[in-house]
This record gives structure tokens, C-alpha cells and sequence, in this order.
């Protein structure tokens, strides 16, 4: 099924509020294997001029990935996720995510194109504090393969 097009610039809800925890923090690093000591005790972020523990710096996919499946489940859009591989995940901070932080992802549809047989749809979802803070914008790109329109009027 191809994609539709009328997607790009689609906005979605925000996701319900999110608290990040120093425990989720802490398996969050523990799962990627990365042991900095800011991402597991307070002294040591406050040392680097931190308020709290920070996140590591992928943390924030836990959240985008929840907007994301506002875009994936669309049923309009036509996208069929058992065909669908990772593409390419990017972040841009505007400050850390720390601890104690509650934080809402607003997700909208970026791109749509067809590259050799495949769809990529690319995402961008700016996170912010619940008081409206930005913290971080990630792109996430999907490659939905061998679902392109083959008449290469794309």
C-alpha cells in the first residue's frame, strides 16, 4: 500500500505527560551499558552543574516512541509496520532531560518519499516540559520496504 502524501505536515496530539525518574534513568543507562556516574547520582550531576540526574542521551526514543505510534497505527496513512525497518534516529537538544522532569512529545509527519522500491517516512517530534520548555526535537526516519508505487511516478 502506498503512502498518503496528505500526511506530510500532519501534526498529532501530545502524548500524555511524562516524569522521568532517576530509577528509569539508571536502567536506561544500565540497559545501553553506558556507567557515567551522572546518569545514577545526584552529587555527581550537581558537580557538572546540574540540577539532578540527567538522561543519557537517548533517552528521550522511551517517549518518542509512544508519539510514534499515533503515526504508525494511523490506519489513513497506509503504513504497514511488518514491513517496516529503522532508518535513522537523530537529536537536537535544547537542554538535557534531567530527573524530576515532566515531559509531553508532540509528534508530526516530516517527509514521505519513495527511494528504490521502498517508503521512508521521516518524523519529528519536539519534546517539551509541561510547561512548555522545549528540551529536545528527534527525527526518526522509517523505511517501509518494497511498498513504493512501481509506475516511478514518485
Amino acid at each position: 500500500m502506498v503512502l498518503d502524501q496528505r500526511f506530510v505536515g500532519r501534526t498529532y496530539p501530545p502524548s500524555a505527560p511524562y516524569e522521568v525518574g532517576r530509577e528509569k534513568i539508571r536502567e536506561f543507562a544500565d540497559a545501553i551499558g553506558d556507567p557515567h556516574p551522572a546518569y545514577r547520582d545526584p552529587q555527581a550531576a550537581r558537580d557538572l552543574g546540574h540540577p539532578d540526574v540527567l538522561a543519557p542521551p537517548t533517552f528521550p526514543i522511551v517517549l518518542t516512541m509512544r508519539a510514534g505510534q499515533q503515526v504508525v497505527e494511523d490506519p489513513e496513512l497506509g503504513l504497514d509496520y511488518s514491513r517496516v525497518v529503522h532508518g535513522e534516529q537523530r537529536f537536537v537538544y535544547d537542554r538535557p532531560v534531567r530527573a524530576g522532569d515532566r515531559l509531553v512529545a508532540v509528534i508530526t509527519v516530516e517527509s514521505i518519499r519513495a527511494a528504490a522500491g521502498n517508503e521512508i517516512i521521516t518524523t519529528r517530534t519536539a519534546v517539551s516540559t509541561v510547561d512548555d520548555q522545549p528540551v529536545v526535537t528527534v527525527w526518526s526516519t522509517l523505511v517501509a520496504r518494497g511498498t513504493a508505487a512501481s509506475d516511478g511516478g514518485r
